[in-house]
């Protein structure tokens, strides 16, 4: 399953996922749909279909808030997953391999399609199938440039044609920003320094800039630039709240650079009840609980990634680490769950389990795990592949830094 998988052509038919080939693999996709036919056309207006691609590796809020503004653009939204080796090809090597990247796309709520194994270029061939075969209208990216190996636009033929739209690139976020933090938090560590660490963990809690040590490598890394707004958080929110008789399901965690792992336990959280509430522990409780390096995303980034999650309906911003008797009446809790894979499962033997009350209660249920990914299996792929990443980022970050001082103002939705 870690290699790059190869999917064929699917099709949505009352609600039933019909594949040619790695069924197994596409039981897992219980949102998106997979695409690879001409739409039929009724009698109702064609709905307008929007294409947006990208390689998605190590997805996060920046990722969420493209496909949200791409979906605002049509009545419809495909997304093409690019491969493995076309990543590869043009960047260098993903950390998240395609199988992951697709579960993790598969999850936003604004995505209705997905094609796999996208090309990284759009070529003319590509763009002819998307407009006969898909029914696409637009092509959607970015208003960050994304040029070829060569120097040329990728978007360059859609333009041409007119079936080009741009939109708003998220402030703050890249997958090179945190895999640079990473790659900072290596560095740090192996420095030993105290003074350093405690540092570098209040900029993760408060959202600062700084540079990061470029002795050794000639490369600038920077720490979180998001800047929160309360319309962010609503433009992420499903904006309901449960049924007075809606069976609520709670779950809690640090959901630190949201992946495949989170999602899935999610899904199966989602399936017991009517209404998923998770809890985002505060970064002073993560770095208390797994190290001072810990969360490479703050609070309002890990709580965003967290509710674009189609199988989130609500999150509690700085949940606690305990869940009490009054919480679970505040929130009219039925049933507290945790999953079988995380950093640490020891708390379940100590004295101060978080999770004593519900167990008391009756309340608490433990779930399997689908996946064996935590937060450090991400970082573990960074550490192993050390070199390829910081070459990678020294590239991505020259480009970023070219965006950045040229960039000028695009309205968001």
């Amino acid at each position: 399953m870690e290699g790059a998988t190869k999917l064929t052509t699917a099709y949505l038919i009352g609600g039933i996922i019909l594949l040619g080939a790695s069924a197994v693999l596409a039981a897992q996709f219980h949102g998106a749909a997979f695409v690879g036919g001409k739409k039929k056309k009724g009698g109702k207006r064609k709905p307008v279909r929007v294409y947006m691609d990208g390689c998605f590796d190590m997805m996060h809020y920046g990722h969420c808030n493209a496909l949200r503004q791409a979906r605002a653009l049509g009545d419809e939204l495909v997304v093409g997953v690019v491969s493995d080796d076309e990543i590869t090809a043009n960047k260098g090597p993903p950390v998240t391999p395609l199988h992951e990247r697709m579960i993790m796309v598969g999850a936003v709520k604004w995505v209705d399609e997905i094609i796999p194994d996208a090309p990284y270029a759009i070529t003319e061939e590509f763009m002819q199938k998307l407009f006969n075969e898909y029914d696409i209208d637009y092509i959607i990216h970015g208003d960050d440039p994304c040029l070829l190996p060569d120097g040329t636009d990728a978007y360059a033929l859609a333009k041409k044609a007119g079936r080009y739209k741009q939109i708003k690139r998220t402030e703050g976020v890249s997958t090179t920003d945190i895999v640079g933090r990473m790659l900072l938090c290596m560095r740090e560590r192996s420095l030993g320094d105290a003074q350093n660490h405690s540092s570098l963990q209040r900029q993760f809690s408060h959202g600062n800039s700084q540079t990061g040590d470029n002795s050794t490598t000639g490369t600038v890394t920077k720490i979180s630039n998001f800047l929160p707004t309360s319309r962010r958080i609503v433009q992420f929110s499903n904006g309901k709240g449960p049924g007075p008789d809606s069976r609520i399901v709670y779950i809690d965690g640090a959901f630190d650079l949201f992946h495949a792992g989170h999602v899935e336990i999610l899904r199966i959280a989602r399936e017991l009840g009517d209404f998923l509430l998770v809890g985002i522990h505060t970064d002073h409780t993560v770095s208390s609980t797994r190290g001072p390096h810990r969360p490479i995303m703050n609070l309002h980034e890990r709580s965003l990634s967290v509710l674009a999650c189609r199988y989130v309906d609500e999150v509690i911003i700085g949940a606690p680490w305990e869940v009490s008797k009054d919480m679970i009446t505040t929130f009219n809790i039925s049933l507290v769950v945790h999953g079988t894979i995380a950093e640490n499962m020891d708390f379940l033997k100590e004295e101060s389990n978080p999770y004593a009350v519900p167990m008391a209660m009756g309340i608490y249920q433990q779930l399997e795990s689908p996946l064996d990914i935590t937060t450090s299996t991400i970082i573990k792929r960074i550490v192993s592949n050390h070199e390829a990443f910081q070459k990678r980022n020294e590239k991505k970050e020259a480009s970023e830094k070219k965006y950045y001082e040229s960039k000028g103002f695009v309205a968001d939705d």
